[in-house]
């Protein structure tokens, strides 16, 4: 007998299990009774890893997991858009229902993966599914994955949460996030001139995880951006809903018209104009899409760049998760189990993509339409261009340590992003979203910190880091913004009055975790040309220095850049006051 065998072996118990759960949930899934017998893996654990060093460690492959129903453990429904980021809980699974020999049987579980693209239909089923604990708390419970930069967002559903005697909840686990596949798609000049963007329309779902890629591109940029989606401003960007990411590329790939009202310096002209979408913040396989039927866009900005924006974020309800501690601790040892298969043996995601597949429900899109996408490619679109289509990661325990801050000398990523693009969309759309709920009463670590003290001194695989050449130049400019970052006359100093501004890029930067950050520094005319150089530079130093001190793991080694330009490079007239207060700034560059 092989040694893999034997390993199987040893794991495998086998047991008869027979019983029906008929309880309807509130996504519509119905749990059915298996009929064949179950197979469970016994217990599970972080798997043990070869080698003893974190840079090196290799996971062994495990058992893949069954086919059959287990048929056994706690129901639970998870609701999932049609999204690369979950192939390790796909894995978890073994299939739309928990499986024999998975981690999630494994681990005390039977969930039902459920396909829906629908944010406000994932809003509503938590509602209905809080209620219905309330009067039985058998309950399937329901969990839901959304766009991690989307939650603050998604949080307006507090108020309805609220009413039933409950609110939301996290899982203080991450199964992976967009890494490329959501992106803002536009024409080829918007990278070399960003302006040329202003009086164009992007179509996309409003107020969720794709146009906030299309709104910090603007920020970054400098540009206007005109909030209502019912008016036209030509010297904004403006925005064209759509019902859901496939129906945004549709808006483009069809090129329908559709008629605004011209506003100019906010203000009602009476104009009637047709506008068509010149572009789009879509994922996979709206770009795809677009690639293929239509072409003549390529990609502006991605969470390639910006890659700690959309790290998949499971949210439930309270009520359910102060129910169910052990099962929350299970799902969480369940996707670090498959995040580690996942991330290193094809076998395993060749498995989660033909599991995507299926729970995805498209005829035309099989596994290895998923598995290709995660992966991300660069095809030939329609008009011959080449473009960069999809991309994902999945992530393991140590990558959720790096995210949620509890790595040592780390900075909790999904804080900044989770502030990040809150204060954006309240910013923007105060009607929709007057307030979002604070990130400390939805995100409990406590059972992340008890993973990580169980398996404290054990070897885990690591979680993946970005390095930076320290020498390397940035060969493509992603943006360019001017921060009124104030410093004490003549001196390098901050005053006090410098930390809010500070503390905004560091969080912006903190997102496009993957870019380059070049600091530029620049004075007026004022005095001596050489102490101005020199003022210029210490400026710019001392930016860099203070986002390494708030965070080495967020900006290494590399990372950041100092320019110094003294007087020579103005944006304003020197013979005027507030033309030297423009012309003494910091720009920031972001790029690859």
């Amino acid at each position: 007998m092989t040694t893999r065998g034997k390993f199987v072996i040893g794991l495998l118990i086998v047991a008869a299990l027979y019983f029906g759960i008929n309880k309807l949930i509130a996504s519509g899934a119905v749990f059915k009774k298996a009929d064949t017998e179950s197979v469970l893996l016994n217990s599970i654990e972080l798997p043990a890893a070869t080698g003893g060093n974190r840079a090196t460690i290799v996971v062994p492959l495990a058992p893949l997991p069954g086919t059959t129903p287990a048929d056994k453990g706690t129901p639970v429904v998870w609701e999932v858009m049609a999204w690369n980021s979950q192939m390790a809980g796909m894995l978890a699974n073994g299939g739309p229902r928990t499986t024999t020999g998975s981690a999630a049987a494994a681990n005390g579980l039977d969930m039902q993966i459920v396909r829906q693209d629908d944010v406000s239909k994932m809003q509503a089923d938590l509602v209905k599914n809080a209620l219905d604990l309330q009067s039985k708390p058998e309950t399937p419970g329901l969990i839901v994955s959304i766009m991690g930069d989307g939650l603050p967002g998604f949080s307006a559903v507090q108020g309805e949460l609220q009413k039933a005697g409950t609110q939301l909840q996290i899982i203080p686990y991450s199964v992976g996030k967009s890494f490329g596949e959501d992106k803002l798609m536009g024409p080829k000049e918007w990278l070399d001139n960003p302006k040329t963007a202003l009086g164009k329309t992007i179509a996309c779902y409003l107020r969720d995880g794709d146009q906030n890629i299309a709104l910090k591109w603007c920020a970054d940029n400098g540009l206007k951006v005109n909030p209502d989606e019912t008016t036209y401003d030509p010297e904004a960007v403006n925005f064209m809903a759509a019902s859901d990411f496939l129906v945004a590329a549709e808006k483009y790939i069809l090129g329908k018209p559709e008629s605004r009202t011209k506003v100019v310096n906010g203000k009602n002209t009476g104009v009637k104009v047709d506008v068509v979408a010149d572009a789009v913040a879509t994922w996979t396989p709206g770009d795809v899409n677009i690639a293929k039927q239509r072409g003549g866009l390529v990609n502006i900005v991605s969470t390639k760049d910006y890659s700690n924006q959309m790290p998949n974020i499971m949210v439930t309800t309270k009520r359910w998760y102060d129910a169910h501690p052990k099962e929350v601790l299970g799902l969480m040892k369940a996707f670090a189990v498959a995040g580690d298969q996942v991330k290193a043996h094809p076998e395993a995601l060749t498995r989660a993509a033909d599991i995507s597949a299926t729970v995805y429900g498209d005829q035309d899109k099989p596994g290895a339409y998923w598995l290709k996408y995660y992966k991300g490619v660069s095809e030939t679109d329609r008009n011959g261009d080449v473009v960069e289509l999809g991309g994902s990661k999945a992530f393991n325990f140590s990558d959720n340590l790096t995210l949620f801050g509890l790595d040592e000398g780390g900075t909790n990523i999904y804080a900044s992003v989770y502030k990040t693009f809150g204060d954006v969309q309240k910013k923007l759309y105060p009607k929709e979203l007057p307030n979002y709920v604070p990130l400390d009463q939805m995100l409990d670590l406590k059972p992340l910190q008890q993973l990580q003290a169980q398996y404290k001194g054990k070897a885990v695989a690591p979680a993946e880091t970005q390095q930076f050449a320290a020498g390397d130049e940035i060969r493509q400019s992603v943006s360019k913004r001017a921060w009124n970052i104030e410093f004490n006359s003549g001196q390098s100093s901050f005053t006090p009055q410098a930390t809010r501004e500070l503390n905004q890029l560091f969080d912006d930067l903190v997102v496009a975790g993957r870019l380059k950050v070049a600091v530029h520094g620049h004075t007026d005319n004022s005095g001596d040309p050489g102490r101005n150089q020199q003022l210029s530079e210490d400026r710019a130093m001392a930016v860099e220095h203070w986002l390494e001190a708030k965070s080495h793991s967020a900006f290494p080694d590399g990372r950041v850049q100092v320019y110094a330009h003294g007087a020579t490079e103005p944006v304003a007239s020197n013979s005027t006051p507030d033309g030297k207060a423009k012309n003494r700034r910091v720009e920031v560059v972001l790029g690859n």
